[in-house]
């Protein structure tokens, strides 16, 4: 089948891995042609061009710079401009391929008119990939106000969305309940789980990890607690400034901090200021070289604002379960999260802004190495077993039969 996926989360190469890259590999080597459209934010200097890498065809459509920018007007605007950007460009480029899926993943919500045209045009069928909830996120945050004109603009395009497409898999059961409670219009048999998941690696290769601890002056007889991932406002920042403030001057705690978004100057501010020998933020590393320092941590962390009403599930979860790592995780009450990993034998919970548990935890973890092996081996084994990109392509799959055939090239 001809497959096309509409995103604005899709990496600049595919050297850089996440959940679409592998899905989408997944898809090409079940014999599809595959087809992305990606935004290529302006900040880029990149004009809208046309690759091929690894047997899938990539078009980037130059945007307005839309994700981890502080300006709220040019994301606010860049993304009401996003699906008339690709829209064009996928007449310009692709306009003599016809699809049979179309696929599109969530933020933004702003795509419904994309899918809308790619259906009429080609007769094809759709599956959203709902990884984001938009706008009741921001109401959550106090970003804009319930029931105002932005939301009410949103949340009619949110339910176009909903509306256009044929399938829509949620991250989780909770995800997947939230969805059919706040729209129950939507027939019966169109929502369902389909879980952020990745290529799992091979862990079999030589790793040597006081050479990687060495390297970022990491200390090899501190339990290493690692953050891998956006460091924005859903992230519960404060939270975070909060832990690292209490376990300042441990010897036996170390924390790893990688990522970057609108919070990360003030997080960096705030470290510059309290100087721990026990904490290390740094912006950007490589996909390879984090996974490495992650494979040579001993727990993976997890952290959430608790406002959230929708159940997020961070994606950067499945790293730290690749890698064979417990989880920590602090988040609103609202997610499934907790409870996954919980009751799956292979991390501990509390809710965001709880310091005397979380200190708990974290005691709990340094304490006991026996423990952090067994649950970081549970981890691995619960995501071979729910959340590999081939169990998603199943699930996706499954709804259509095989289409046409047609020259890509």
């Amino acid at each position: 089948m001809y497959i096309l996926f509409a995103t604005i989360a899709f990496p600049e190469s595919l050297e850089t891995r996440n959940i679409y890259t592998d899905l989408m590999e997944e898809l090409r080597d079940r014999g599809h042609s595959v087809c992305v459209v990606a935004s290529c934010e302006r900040r880029n200097g990149k004009e809208t061009h046309i690759s091929v890498e690894r047997g899938i065809r990539i078009l980037r459509v130059r945007t307005w710079n839309i994700k981890k920018t502080r300006n709220i007007f040019e994301k606010g605007f860049g993304t009401l401009l996003v699906e008339r950007q690709f829209r064009k460009a996928l007449d310009d480029f692709l306009g003599d391929v016809k699809f049979d899926i179309v696929l599109t993943s969530t933020p933004p919500i702003t795509l419904d008119g994309l899918v809308r045209y790619v259906k009429q045009r080609d007769g094809a069928r759709s599956y959203l990939l709902l990884k984001d909830i938009f706008p009741q996120n921001a109401v959550d945050l106090g970003m804009i106000k319930k029931g105002g004109l932005l939301h009410r603009y949103f949340r009619m395009r949110e339910k176009r969305l909903y509306r256009q497409a044929d399938y829509i898999g949620c991250m989780s059961p909770a995800n997947a309940d939230f969805l059919a409670a706040h729209n129950p219009g939507l027939p019966d048999g169109k929502i369902e789980v389909c879980p952020n998941s990745i290529r799992p690696t091979d862990q079999k290769a030589p790793f040597h990890r006081a050479e990687i601890l060495r390297r970022y002056s990491i200390p090899e007889d501190a339990a290493v607690f690692s953050y891998g991932g956006n460091l924005g406002k859903p992230q519960g920042v404060a939270f975070l400034k909060t832990v690292l403030q209490h376990h300042r001057g441990r010897k036996d705690v170390f924390f790893l901090i990688v990522g970057s978004g609108t919070e990360y100057p003030g997080l960096r501010s705030f470290l510059d200021g309290l100087a721990p020998e026990n904490a290390l933020l740094h912006p950007f590393l490589p996909k390879e070289e984090y996974r490495m320092l992650l494979k040579a941590s001993d727990v993976g962390l997890i952290f959430l604002d608790p406002r959230f009403t929708i159940p997020n599930f961070p994606s950067r979860l499945l790293d730290c379960m690749d890698m064979g790592k417990p989880i920590l995780a602090a988040t609103d009450r609202n997610t499934d999260l907790g409870t996954i990993i919980t009751k799956g034998g292979f991390g501990l919970w509390c809710e965001s802004g709880d310091l005397q548990t979380f200190c708990a935890h974290v005691d709990k973890l340094v304490s006991d190495r026996t423990l952090r092996e067994r649950m970081g081996k549970t981890a691995r084994q619960y995501l071979l077993d729910n959340y590999t990109a081939s169990k998603s392509a199943d699930i996706i799959l499954r709804h259509f039969d095989e289409g046409r055939t047609q020259n890509v090239s």
